[in-house]
């Protein structure tokens, strides 16, 4: 199997790091995305098996983890299984393209820990919590209990981000859209020094 990098995005819910993480697939063409298997149900009918997620049963999900198929996977959930194959990995390796992946906070630094120096970890942040529920509440899908169940995870997962190989703030979208894009080609040319971390961008 062809190695390529791995580009590890996390943060918290609100963060910009999807919209951060579609914007390099737009702009990168020689980057993947990695789609993740879960266990959860399609939401309506434009999910689709294969290009939003890998929808398994329950089963079919504990069997591949017997078999030792995840290069990691969590119980997000009771019941609510979620991961990423190797297969995938080997799909978009072979294809001649790095892969990207937008996951939390807890499977990002398990596959950094699989992936070591082949991959870089990116916690993004905003600039304050204020900012961050201004942002959570201007979705508008948010009830007051959920909104504080998600700021209580935030503050969870900001402790981590220490462990990351670069921390990077999202408070203006487009200067974060370069930063990204030359971080990705600083990783790609092995310009970026990982033992030093985090890296503040």
């Amino acid at each position: 199997m062809k190695k390529g990098k791995a580009i590890i995005f996390c943060a918290p819910s609100g963060s910009g790091k999807t919209t951060l993480v579609k914007n390099l697939l737009d702009t990168q063409a020689d980057l993947g995305f990695s789609i993740s298997a879960c266990t959860r149900d399609r939401r309506g009918r434009n999910e689709v098996h294969g290009k939003d997620y890998y929808f398994l049963s329950i089963d079919e999900f504990k069997d591949k983890i017997k078999k030792k198929e995840f290069v990691e996977w969590e119980e997000v959930y009771p019941g609510g299984y979620y991961g990423t194959l190797k297969t995938e990995i080997e799909r978009l390796w072979n294809s001649g393209k790095n892969v990207i992946f937008d996951v939390d906070v807890k499977g990002g630094l398990k596959l950094k820990e699989y992936f070591g120096d082949t991959a870089i970890a990116i916690f993004v942040k905003v600039p304050s919590m204020e900012e961050l529920e201004k942002r959570l509440v201007g979705r508008g899908t948010e009830t007051e209990e959920s909104l504080s169940k998600r700021l209580y995870k935030v503050k969870f997962e900001m402790a981590f981000q220490d462990q990351f190989d670069v921390v990077l703030l999202n408070d203006d979208l487009e200067t974060s859209f370069l930063k990204t894009k030359k971080l990705y080609e600083d990783f790609c040319n092995d310009k970026v020094l990982l033992e030093v971390k985090p890296i503040y961008v």
